[in-house]
Parts: structure tokens; C-alpha cells; sequence
């Protein structure tokens, strides 16, 4: 690849083989034998593939299918009323089936794709209501896409554990079936004592497993809500640390100031990645505070067209864009936290190894049209090339100069 422009402002020209980076040398300097396919990055920002940390794929375009009454509980007043919103939305499972949710989950994958989303954090219900179906139609995805996106299932029992029972057999049955990750809602139970014995079923599946956990917590602007805290002690109690992700914990924004601090400098120390999505709700947990103390955040696209957002298309540059505005992220520096937010800051919260742009690491790589962050943010394009392994798997056409690559689909970079 030539005239790659970094983050840093620098250019330079990258060698790949075996789908390992070999070499970044300044522009110019790279020697281009005969033969060797090539990729003219032609000054655009090449930078890794994006990492989505969040996104419930078995629910991708199922909001026709319910309605907007969940979607008006769980956004509206403030969020007040999101544990009814997700109590509305457990009709929609009634139409669940593979073959029909199959082609949506199909489609959210391959628009990742183009958009340049390689990894993906992938919740599926697993419930009384929704049973195995909607993990089944997941995994079945997964396979058609391996190799070119890679997708982490998480097992979620999306209406409790106490409150559905039932729902932790089913859990452990879609582990043994192919989902990878232990989910966990424990903020919808009733009481306290639920949620602790929700977060500590969660954790202690995981630790006998070897599994990692992703939780959705505190997602509604209480301060009574405390199962980040509670994920985390567990966390550190079952020996998981830097094996655990919180989603949304949209309560921290609304505890006073000595308590927040001490949660998140409790997060930071047992490795507990937070995801945040503003865009879904009118809340958000403190990002620039969590970053600045040391925590692993990341954004999410969380919903496509489902009962909890209207909107979406897989773009986790267009996340970003949103977030800089919802979270009042706008200068250059800021801009920059962003771009690592859906790259290698979310690359953290996962636990993704091998992730990362540099000598040694995979050839999987992002040709922008932009050279600039600020533009990367304000267009929020979908890159110019997407390559994975050393070989492009998409060259969407292009909406602007500086150039086009020189290399065709299939071909190395």
C-alpha cells in the first residue's frame, strides 16, 4: 500500500504478506517489485477496521414488526420508563423464526462490512419468549461471514434471569450451541438482592467456562441503579479481570461526583471495558470522564430499526459523528478520542489480540477518502477499501478524490 496517511499526520508506504503488515516505511522509500499488487492510498487516512461493541444483531429490522410503543417508552421522558420499553419490545419475539430473521442479520453484517466494521460484540436474545431462535439465526451468520467479519455472540437473557425463568438453561444451552460470551441484563430485576444474584450467576458461568461477560447496566438515569458496581466486584471476586464489558451504564452520568469516581477507578482496575450509546437514548454514561481515568471505552451502533432505535445503517463512523455532538466531543483532540472509541480503544474493551496497525500486526486496513479526522467524522463515508487479511474484500465506489485505489476485489494489498 502507498501514500498511507496515519492518525500522526505521517506517510507511508506498508508492505503485507501472509495477511501480516511486514513493513511502514516513509512514503516512497518501500521498494514495489514486479507483479505485487498494489493499493494507492493516495495521502487518504488508512487506519484499522472498525470495532463495534454493541449491537443486538438478532433484532436488526423488527421495529414494523412491533411498533412504536416500545420505542416511546424507552426514549421518551428521559428515559424513565425504559424497563417498560423492553417489556413492550418482548412481543416482537412472537414473530421470531430463523429463516425471517436470517436475511436482516445477513444485511447489517455486509453493510458493516462495507462500512468497514470487522469485529463485532453481537447480543442475541435468549429467553422464554424468543428461546434459541434468535441466537440460532445469529450463529448461522456468523459462519457465512467468518474470515471476513468477525462476530463474538453473547448469549442474553434480554428479560432477566429472576424475572424470566427458565432463561439461564437457555443461556448455557446457546453457550453449548456456539455463543461465546455470558450476557447478563441484572439492572431489569426487581430487587437488589436479584441483581446481585444475577450479576454472580453471570460471572460464575463465566469463570467455569472460561468465558468473558457483557452486561447491559443501569441503562435508565437513576442513581439508585449500582450493577456496574456490582459487575465489576464480581468480576474481580471470580478472577475475570479484563474479561468483562458494560453496556450503556447510563446511571454513572447521574452519580455525584465521589461515587462516580470511585466506580470507574474500580472499573479501571479490573480491566471492566464500558460501551456507550448516546444515540439510542437520552442518556450517557460520562465517556471523556471514564477515558480520562483510565477506563477502556468504546461506542456501539446498538440498534438497527428495532424497538429501541429507529434508525442505523452499520456505520460506526456516523455512531461517532452523533457522539461527538450528544456527548459535546468537538475539538481536535476530542475528535481524535472518537476515531479510538470504534478502533483501538473498543479493540481494548473486547480483549481483541492481534488488533492494531503496525509492524507484525494483521493486514486488515481502512482506505479513507479523507485525510483528515475532522472530515473522517463530518462525512462519515464508508472507506474507499476495506482489507482484511492482505486481500480487499470491498472497494465501495467513490464520493470524492483524492484518488481511487489501483488494486481490484480479491486482489493483495
Amino acid at each position: 500500500m502507498t501514500a498511507a496517511r496515519l492518525r500522526d499526520g505521517s506517510v507511508v508506504d506498508m508492505a503485507c504478506a501472509d495477511g501480516v503488515v511486514t513493513a511502514v516505511v516513509p512514503a516512497g522509500e518501500l521498494p514495489r517489485p514486479a507483479g505485487v499488487p498494489v493499493v494507492d492510498a493516495a495521502g487518504g487516512l488508512v487506519t484499522e477496521p472498525f470495532v463495534d461493541a454493541h449491537l443486538h444483531l438478532d433484532k436488526v429490522r423488527t421495529l414494523p414488526w412491533v411498533g412504536d410503543a416500545a420505542l416511546q417508552a424507552y426514549t421518551g421522558d428521559g428515559m424513565a420508563d425504559s424497563a417498560r420499553g423492553i417489556d413492550l419490545a418482548r412481543a416482537v419475539k412472537e414473530q421470531y423464526s430463523v429463516e425471517r430473521l436470517l436475511p436482516a442479520v445477513r444485511q447489517a453484517l455486509a453493510d458493516g462490512e462495507r462500512h468497514g466494521v470487522l469485529h463485532v460484540q453481537a447480543f442475541a436474545d435468549v429467553d422464554t419468549a424468543a428461546g434459541l431462535v434468535g441466537v440460532q439465526a445469529v450463529l448461522a451468520a456468523r459462519e457465512e461471514f467468518r474470515g471476513r467479519v468477525d462476530v463474538a455472540v453473547v448469549a442474553f437473557p434480554q428479560d432477566g434471569l429472576l424475572r424470566d425463568p427458565g432463561a439461564g438453561d437457555l443461556v448455557e444451552e446457546a453457550l453449548a450451541l456456539g455463543a461465546d460470551v455470558v450476557g447478563g441484563i441484572p439492572w431489569l430485576e426487581e430487587t437488589t438482592a436479584d441483581q446481585e444474584a444475577h450479576v454472580e450467576w453471570a460471572c460464575a458461568l463465566a469463570a467455569r467456562l472460561g468465558r468473558r461477560v457483557a452486561m447491559l447496566t443501569d441503562d435508565a438515569p437513576d442513581p439508585s441503579c449500582d450493577t456496574t458496581r456490582m459487575l465489576a466486584e464480581a468480576l474481580r471476586r471470580h478472577g475475570l479481570q479484563g474479561r468483562g464489558v458494560a453496556c450503556h451504564a447510563r446511571a454513572l452520568g447521574h452519580y455525584d461526583a465521589q461515587r462516580q469516581t470511585a466506580v470507574l477507578e474500580l472499573a479501571r482496575e479490573v480491566g471492566l471495558g464500558l460501551v456507550s450509546d448516546p444515540h439510542t437514548g437520552s442518556v450517557a454514561l460520562p465517556v471523556e470522564r471514564a477515558v480520562a481515568l483510565g477506563v477502556d471505552v468504546a461506542l456501539g451502533q446498538d440498534d438497527i430499526e428495532d424497538a429501541y432505535y429507529p434508525f442505523g445503517r452499520h456505520n460506526l463512523l456516523e455512531v461517532a459523528f452523533l457522539a461527538a455532538h450528544l456527548l459535546d466531543m468537538r475539538t481536535a483532540p476530542q475528535q481524535e478520542v472518537l476515531v479510538d472509541l470504534v478502533t483501538t480503544s473498543a479493540a481494548r474493551v473486547l480483549g481483541l489480540t492481534g488488533y492494531g496497525l503496525r509492524v507484525g500486526g494483521p493486514a486488515d486496513l481502512l482506505v479513507h477518502d479523507a485525510a483528515r479526522t475532522v472530515d473522517l467524522l463530518a462525512h462519515h463515508a464508508a472507506p474507499r477499501v476495506v482489507v482484511r487479511g492482505g486481500v480487499v474484500l470491498c472497494q465501495p465506489p467513490a464520493v470524492s478524490t483524492p484518488a481511487t485505489a489501483s488494486s481490484a476485489p480479491g486482489t493483495s494489498a
